[in-house]
């Protein structure tokens, strides 16, 4: 059977099982109701962002092997407990333990284990959890996690098949499947669904696995610079929000996007564009420019970047900021 025919069926039963799971969230109201804090007015179907989880499933029937064992179990205890966190909620700690067993199976993939010293380790558990959790917030608005999401993974794909194979490139066509499948309900003026924690966290744990398992296998960090538009938004809105004196666990709309979409009434498809193609010619360039420029590239985007990203202050005034 050819690749093609394969790559079709994963794209039909994708479909069908996002439509079978709307059936199911119908059935026992899994549902997002709006509240002050959101960049949405309307009731929507939560959880559909699970079609990443189930892509990992169907990965592992397509391609059976002990790698595809490890990182199904790995994505099955974050987005599960992240899907128990969507429907009934969960304490802190009990997301943080699972998110651990799950990062501990990344590792495992990665060869970390038995090749850092303990305290590289335990700064590699706080850095990736950090990134999921950081992605998980940055999912706010229509299309801006399955966009953002397939500019990552076209970048990996790309380095992947460039210059040689990190992981079997099946590994990240199917995340590149499923965000399709799901921006077709939810990138729309009213969208069908939306992510959910399940969705958010468990697309990126599947990019921090595969970034993490570039990383050690060139041993370069550099490749860090394929989520550097989100990492950006997210370390500068936590000091605007620390110097704010604000609860940096708290939900609030202070991130960029938010500030486009809601304050300054930017449609929510444009915007997340915006962030696809941003970082899409922010990875662009790193891949072109690193063998020239070294660290060069990222310095110089990185500055860019800042500067672009501090245009949200004069947006807002310090009063409007308190209420956030």
């Amino acid at each position: 059977m050819s690749a093609i025919i394969i790559y079709l069926i994963v794209l039909v039963l994708l479909l069908a099982a996002e439509l079978f799971y709307f059936r199911i969230a119908d059935r026992f109201n899994i549902i997002d109701k709006p509240n002050e804090r959101s960049s949405h007015n309307y009731i929507t179907i939560r959880g559909g962002g699970v079609i990443w989880w189930v892509a990992a499933l169907l990965y592992l029937l397509f391609n059976l092997s002990v790698t595809a064992g490890w990182f199904l179990a790995g994505i099955t205890l974050i987005a599960g407990v992240s899907f128990v966190d969507d429907v009934k909620g969960l304490g802190q700690k009990m997301r943080l333990l699972f998110h651990l067993l799950a990062m501990s199976c990344a590792f495992y993939l990665a060869g970390v284990f038995g090749s850092y010293p303990w305290w590289a380790i335990v700064i590699g558990y706080v850095v990736f959890i950090g990134i999921v959790n950081a992605y998980n917030f940055m999912d706010g608005i229509n299309g801006i996690t399955g966009l953002y999401s397939i500019a990552v993974l076209a970048s990996l794909q790309y380095v992947n098949l460039s210059y040689g194979n990190f992981v079997p490139p099946d590994l990240i066509w199917y995340p590149m499947i499923a965000s399709l499948v799901f921006l077709f309900f939810n990138f729309r003026k009213r969208a069908r669904c939306f992510a959910g924690d399940v969705g958010s966290v468990g697309i990126a744990f599947w990019i921090v696995t595969l970034l993490l398992i570039l990383i050690i296998k060139t041993e370069n960090l550099i490749w860090i610079g394929f989520l550097m538009v989100y990492g950006i938004d997210t370390v500068i809105t936590i000091l605007h929000r620390i110097y704010l004196k604000q609860n940096i666990m708290e939900a609030h709309r202070l991130h960029f996007y938010q500030i486009l979409a809601n304050e300054k009434k930017i449609p929510h498809r444009l915007v997340s564009l915006i962030y696809f193609t941003v970082q899409l010619l922010c990875s662009a360039l790193i891949i072109l420019f690193y063998p020239v420029l070294g660290w060069g590239i990222f310095v110089i985007l990185l500055l860019l970047l800042m500067g672009l990203y501090m245009i949200k202050f004069p947006m807002m005034n310090a009063k409007k900021c308190d209420v956030c």
